[in-house]
């Protein structure tokens, strides 16, 4: 039973606060706790009355994945649950492609995301009009696109990706007689299922790379892109050499979206439902978490035997956004709603089938 549905069977008030408390205790002041309680239980109950899920993204604020998200992980995950569900409104706590992507696999359900603020400086790097460039620089070279990105460059692209199945979609690609993909737009996710899957590197002409004229015949190459996540670009090698100096029995988990010499240096790298599991089920003397800073804080609501350093300092301004202020006013008043044209919807979805087909 997740700490959520903890919450969500009080009773009174007085309930949710005290199991907030005892989940959260550690984490967020007890004076903001009796405030996130009151709105935690206002949500619970309305959510009900109108045939609605929450669905909270793993970089949700404690307070508010530990209390009201009727799933929570990563974003593909919570895409595909909402599937699964009779609700009549789906209210995704995340950044603005997660919602578009439920909307995507729920077209005649209403999606909600509670601030039209929460958007994605990597989903942010590329539009799809950028796609089509790289398309006629590279006639018929499949697409494959990370699925951090917003519905218009999904109906683009071949086939979708996440962080967990990259180089799985990669190598059936290649393994299929393709020797170049292009690969988008996450610079560093390149980088690591290139070393995954012994492929070369290429960047378009677009953004001035050397383009189709650094291309091998034979040689499995990826065609990048420049875009990176605001918050994993800045993880170093530093950070993990420091951490180690102290705490030479660390075990650092690193997001697929740092820096190559990052995972090379991490111990462990995922998706986020990855590194939740690996806390979850590895026993070790401690863990750094380098990903979204809210994750750690989850992680260690969830397992309160392990000990997780908190040393993180890097949190995203657009997961920052959703708080449970919004979601309860999502709730009351159906703001802010995903609507998406029926064509990008198709075409998405075909991108997103697709991966799950290799997948």
């Amino acid at each position: 039973m997740s700490n959520a549905t903890i919450v969500q069977a009080s009773k009174t008030v007085d309930e949710t606060f005290e199991h907030m408390k005892k989940m959260l205790g550690k984490i967020v002041p007890e004076v903001e706790l009796r405030i996130k309680a009151e709105l935690a239980f206002k949500i619970n109950q309305l959510k009900r009355e109108k045939n609605a899920i929450i669905l909270g993204h793993n970089y949700m604020d404690a307070a508010l994945f530990n209390s009201v998200p009727d799933h929570v992980g990563d974003s593909l995950a919570l895409a595909r649950l909402s599937a699964e569900s009779d609700a009549d409104i789906i209210i995704f706590c995340g950044v603005k492609f997660m919602a578009e992507t439920a909307k995507i696999l729920n077209p005649s359900r209403t999606v909600l995301i509670p601030s039209r603020d929460a958007g994605c400086s990597l989903a942010a790097s590329i539009t799809a009009e950028d796609v089509r460039k790289v398309k006629a620089e590279f006639p018929g070279v499949p697409v494959v696109t990370y699925v951090n990105c917003y519905a218009e460059v999904k109906a683009e692209t071949d086939v979708c990706c996440t962080s967990s199945n990259a180089a799985k979609v990669a190598m059936h690609l290649f393994d299929q007689g393709h020797d170049q993909i292009i690969f988008l737009p996450d610079a560093y996710l390149t980088q690591n299922v290139a070393g995954d899957c012994g492929a070369e590197i290429v960047f378009p002409k677009v953004i001035g790379g050397p383009g189709k004229d650094a291309l091998v015949d034979g040689k499995k190459t990826l065609i990048s892109w420049n875009g990176t996540c605001e918050v994993h670009e800045k993880f170093s090698v530093d950070d993990i050499t420091t951490v180690r100096k102290q705490f030479p029995d660390t075990v650092v988990l690193a997001h697929p979206e740092c820096k190559r010499e990052v995972i090379m240096e991490a111990d462990y790298s995922g998706s986020t439902s990855g590194m939740v599991k690996y806390v979850r089920d590895v026993d070790a003397p401690r863990y750094l978490i380098l990903t979204e800073c809210a994750m750690g804080d989850n992680i260690i609501a969830e397992n309160p035997h392990r000990e997780v350093l908190r040393l993180c300092s890097h949190r995203c301004p657009h997961m920052g956004e959703i708080t449970l202020e919004d979601t309860l006013d999502a709730l009351e008043n159906n703001r802010y709603e995903i609507t998406l044209p029926e064509d990008l919807i198709t075409r998405g979805r075909a991108s997103l089938d697709r991966m799950l087909e290799i997948n």
